[in-house]
């Protein structure tokens, strides 16, 4: 990852010293995982001693929030815009898979961590987090649920249907490497498939 990528993944961050420090947590926390990484490990890391980390985040687990926190608010305005993009709940669904797949494949370091260490979040912290993830299945809930009013899906539990899409693309981010065969784009082609036929949708 570099300096650029660190503007990319956080582009209303400043300044660019706490998005070079949140590029570190992510490459520390996905290397070692949250608890076993020190301050100092982030602090070396970015290049910086370890109390410049203190200087714009007041503890690890502020560091971890904000990335975290900033993941999710790109994954549900991905979905929403996805699931605004059409009026037909087949096809905003082929959307809002097709492009949560392949940001989960594209960004896979910083989705791994945002997916994977939800639990070394403090409470309120977690609450706040937790809301943007609701958000995202409300979403997905509400689309399966038209769908199925309207006779294109057959999903017979809209909530448990919107858990089983989301899942498969998080889960992409435990596998996916820079080494994988398929690109994010052709992945989430695929997989937004195989979501519409696991909602029995008929597709041509």
């Amino acid at each position: 990852m570099t300096m650029s990528l660190s503007a990319e993944l956080w582009p209303d961050v400043q300044p660019e010293t706490a998005r070079r420090l949140m590029l570190a947590g992510v490459e520390s926390f996905a290397q070692r995982g949250y608890h076993a990484t020190t301050t100092r490990d982030i602090a070396s890391s970015a290049g910086m001693s370890p109390a410049a980390l203190y200087v714009h985040f007041p503890s690890k687990a502020a560091l971890l929030f904000a990335i975290s926190r900033s993941g999710h608010e790109q994954a549900l305005n991905l979905v929403q815009e996805a699931a605004e993009s059409t009026d037909s709940p087949v096809e905003a669904m082929r959307e809002i898979v097709e492009r949560f797949v392949a940001w989960h494949a594209r960004r896979h370091t910083v989705a791994r961590v945002v997916q994977y260490e939800l639990g070394a979040l403090p409470e309120r912290e977690y609450e706040i987090v937790a809301d943007l993830r609701r958000g995202i299945e409300r979403i997905v809930r509400d689309l399966v649920a038209r769908g199925v009013e309207e006779g294109v899906f057959t999903a017979t539990d809209p909530g448990t249907a919107a858990r089983a899409v989301l899942s498969l693309g998080i889960d992409v981010a435990r596998w996916y490497t820079d080494r994988s065969r398929k690109t994010p784009a052709l992945l989430g082609k695929e997989y937004g498939q195989l979501a519409l036929r696991m909602l029995g949708a008929a597709q041509s």
